[in-house]
């Protein structure tokens, strides 16, 4: 039963950084996925992937897991670069690129 902890990126349908702060333990699929016939609809049968459990520091998940014997793989976050851009900045005689319309 091995386990990811990672911090989640921002959805796409987000500009903020609202819940990306805190530390998520996902298991990781034990079985593949199967079609019902009747419905279509997917399944499974391995219940650990329908747990996911939340934590505000990294240590505090890698302590849940060492404590309770769970195998994991740590996946560090890719920090986006900070740009600073004003509005003024697109009126500056400095400006890199031509203004054309």
């Amino acid at each position: 039963m091995l386990a990811r902890i990672y911090r989640p990126a921002k959805t796409a349908m987000q500009s903020g950084k609202a819940k990306t702060s805190d530390w998520r333990l996902e298991f990781e699929p034990t079985s593949a996925r199967f079609n019902d016939p009747l419905m279509g609809w997917s399944g499974t049968t391995d219940m650990n992937g329908q747990v996911r459990l939340s934590f505000e520091t990294k240590e505090d998940a890698i302590a849940y897991a060492e404590r309770h014997g769970i195998a994991f793989r740590l996946h560090e976050p890719n920090e986006a670069p900070v740009i600073i851009k004003a509005y003024a900045d697109n009126f500056s005689p400095d400006r890199k690129q031509s203004w054309t319309h």
